[in-house]
């Protein structure tokens, strides 16, 4: 098991950081339940955009309340808590443009992803990242969100088990300078994050349909396992809806708790 304790350092991985990124508070702690739910206790003290990394977390959280397993040295886990001047209903599409930024900055380590609607971040088909976000209002025109990263690197037999479901493994990001990789990926967030600001998910929704991992093929959407609807994926809208071509035309799909899987046979 490789200690990422030696690279770990905030002010390291500031001196990576350029732009929007470097107005980010950065802490790291050894363990904690979950960093999204630390952030969201502490969001009307924060004076900055910040980011917290656990090198373990306990209770990490996944969409539709499942649980996000995370391992020291094999996963990278934090949360970004980050104030817009939009009201939080104009987030919707957040989780989508994250999934882009994630995949420009895996792009420069030579990991090619695609995305799976609304959450994931997919290498070789198998999960490689996952995405949580909440949001609080301040005012009808601003509102904070707290995005969650979890970044699978290289996990053994005993974590997948544990996590149930098929996940992606790319060992040789364990062998990066990890401060690098951080700062790498926050610096990809929070030029998204700035964009996303001043022009919504309009702006990513090219981005995001190059990236579709299920593009054309037949997808069912499920709410608790109830098939919603099914048909051919095709892509997003400019409000990050899911579009899919049925029988009965096109249609558009909002993410809540649905969850979409390719359709068997």
């Amino acid at each position: 098991m490789h200690n990422m304790k030696q690279t770990l350092f905030p002010e390291r991985i500031a001196g990576f950081c350029h732009g929007a990124a470097r107005q980010v508070a950065i802490n790291i702690v050894e363990e904690t339940g979950s960093t999204n739910a630390d952030l969201m206790a502490v969001l009307g003290k924060l004076t900055s955009p910040s980011l917290l990394l656990a090198q373990r977390q306990t209770a990490g959280r996944g969409r539709a309340g499942r649980t996000w397993h995370s391992t020291p040295g094999a996963s990278l886990t934090f949360s970004l808590a980050w104030k817009f001047e939009r009201p939080v209903q104009s987030l919707v599409g957040l989780p989508l443009a994250i999934g882009v930024a994630l995949a420009d900055a895996l792009a420069m380590f030579n990991v090619p992803v695609r995305l799976k609607w609304p959450n994931d971040v997919l290498f070789e088909g198998r999960k490689l990242a996952g995405i949580l976000i909440e949001t609080a209002s301040v005012s009808p025109v601003g509102s904070w969100a707290v995005i969650g990263v979890g970044l699978n690197m290289a996990l053994g037999a005993e974590d997948v088990k544990q996590i149930g479901q098929p996940v992606a493994s790319v060992p040789w990001l364990v062998e990066l300078d990890q401060d690098m990789l951080l700062a790498t990926l926050l610096n990809c967030l929070a030029e998204a994050l700035t964009r996303f600001e001043r022009e919504g998910f309009a702006a990513f929704v090219p981005r995001w349909n190059a990236l579709h991992a299920h593009a054309g093929q037949a997808v069912v959407i499920l709410d608790n396992g109830r098939v919603l609807y099914e048909g051919a994926a095709a892509g997003v809208d400019d409000e990050g809806r899911f579009l899919l071509d049925t029988a009965a035309g096109r249609i558009a799909a909002m993410a809540g708790d649905v969850s979409l899987r390719v359709k068997e046979g």
